[in-house]
Order: C-alpha cells, then structure tokens, then sequence
C-alpha cells in the first residue's frame, strides 16, 4: 500500500522512513541555469544526478523536454494530458503512486512538478521539505550513478490524468488582474537578481514575495507556521492569488507555501514574465 501524505510537504524523516515503500515513487525534478533575465538557458539536470548523486531509488524527471509542451514561444509551457500521462507512466508512476519530488535548488523546479501533477487531478503527490541539499547535508544515503530503470513493468498500470483544474492564469486573466476587471493579487515570487538588471517592467500592481522570503537559509526548508504566514502578509486576504516569477517556477514555491497556508484560490502564470515581456514590452525571450 502506498504511504499516506497529509501536507504538500514531507520532512527528510518522512522519505527515510518510507523510502523503498510500495507504489512509492520519488522524483529529482532539478533543472540546472545559466544567465540571468532574457538571457538564461535552462539544462536538464541529468548529469548532475548521475555524477553528484540523487536521493536512493529517485528517478530523474525531465521538465526541460519531456514534462514542457514542445515547439513553443515560452519555455516550460505546462504539457498537454498525454504528454504527462506518458512522461510520468515512463518514470514508474501509477493513479497507485504516492508520489515526492525534490530538486537540488530551493525547491522552485520540484514545486513546479507538484504543481503540474495537481492541475491534472493527481493529488498523491508532496515535495521534500529542504530538498536534496537538506537530505545531504543531513548525511543521508546518495547514490551516485543511475537509477535503476523507471520502465513500467509488464502489466503494470497506466497513469491516466484526472479533470484538468484552473490552477493557472493566462495572459489575459493577469491583464484583467491589472485593470481591475476581475481582481487578484499578483505577487512576484522572482528575485531581481534573477531578472537581470536591464529588463522590462514587471506586472503593474504586483507585490514582491520572492522564495528567499519563504525558504529558511539555514536549513534550505520552508518557514514554518506564524513566520511564513507573515510573508504574505500583505496579500493573504485576497479572494485570488496569482503567482509567478521568470517561467512558471518559482511561481509554483509562492502557491505551495499558499497552499499550505490553506489559501483555496491560487493561480499560476504560466507564461510569467517571459511572456508579459514579450507581449505587453515587445520583449523576446532567447
């Protein structure tokens, strides 16, 4: 049987007291940059999995390629429900699963896949808390090499995506934000240093709440209780909330941390600030 979350969120305890548990699949989300604003390159993490190692029995999931929509103006465009079914059936995932997904950041790349398999109905679903830097700097097993294979056995059941939700905002609905024709409060989760110094305005009337607000320096976790809470202070009574930041990522860390506050009505903008640029600034992304 499948270990039972109760939080978005599982501790280092939590994956080491399950970890080798049936129907358990645990997932390194990592996505490695270069630049900064118009210019970064995102790179799939692969190598560093291998060489650097992963968390025991974690099997690598590619946002870069296999988890974005192909052939698109914005990277990191969410897939289609074939797409995911497919991807996430490769990686050993079932409608069985229980599933936790870290990365080797603060957490934004996880948060984004937990974030894409809850817009698709999967709600079996938790990031590590603290991520691969806390499992490791905690002196916790990692294996170096690749996994074994995430090739779905024979006979082995499909993932099939549920009722898609409105979990994320398009341009226009951020436009209707700004205008007031439909109010929420935009926050940007982005931290100027990554934006670059010489980019375009950011969303007019956004309120700034960047994952280093969030994320505990010390431990690479999220805050906790009254210290998170008072992050969002300014925005938290808002009726809707829409996130986002360069390309949808962490966007996903400002929605998990609103989610575990018990915020009901979040949204992620999907294109972000890649795409506002490039429609509202005449902006284009390389």
């Amino acid at each position: 049987m499948a270990p039972v979350l109760t939080s978005p969120l599982v501790s280092t305890q939590w994956l080491a007291d399950h970890l080798g548990a049936d129907e358990l699949v645990v997932l390194d989300a990592s996505v490695h940059t270069v630049g900064t604003g118009l210019d970064t390159v995102w790179r799939p993490a692969h190598d560093s999995y291998e060489q650097h190692g992963h968390v025991p029995g974690a099997h690598y999931a590619d946002l870069v390629t296999d988890l974005s929509a192909p052939h698109t103006d914005v990277p990191f465009t969410r897939p289609g429900a074939e797409q995911f079914e497919s991807a996430v059936h490769a990686l050993g995932v079932t409608n069985a699963s229980t599933v936790v997904v870290y990365d080797d950041s603060v957490g934004e790349w996880s948060a984004r896949l937990w974030w894409i398999f809850r817009s698709f109905g999967f709600d079996s679903v938790a990031v590590l808390d603290g991520g691969f830097t806390k499992w490791r700097d905690e002196g916790r097993p990692v294996r170096i090499g690749s996994s074994s294979s995430a090739a779905p056995a024979a006979g082995q059941d499909s993932f099939l995506a549920g009722e898609t939700r409105e979990l994320w905002a398009d341009h226009d609905r951020v436009v209707r934000a700004t205008t007031g024709e439909q109010p929420a409060a935009l926050v940007l989760a982005a931290d100027e240093s990554v934006l670059g110094d010489d980019h375009p305005p950011v969303i007019p009337g956004s309120t700034p709440i960047t994952v280093g607000s969030l994320v505990d320096p010390a431990t690479n976790a999220y805050r906790k209780g009254q210290a998170l809470a008072d992050a969002f202070a300014e925005v938290i009574d808002s009726e809707e909330i829409v996130t986002y930041c360069g390309v949808g990522s962490a966007a996903c860390v400002d929605a998990l941390a609103l989610t575990v506050l018990g915020h009901e009505r979040v949204q992620v903008y999907d294109g972000s600030l890649v795409e506002w640029w490039r429609l509202e600034a005449g902006s284009v992304a390389s």
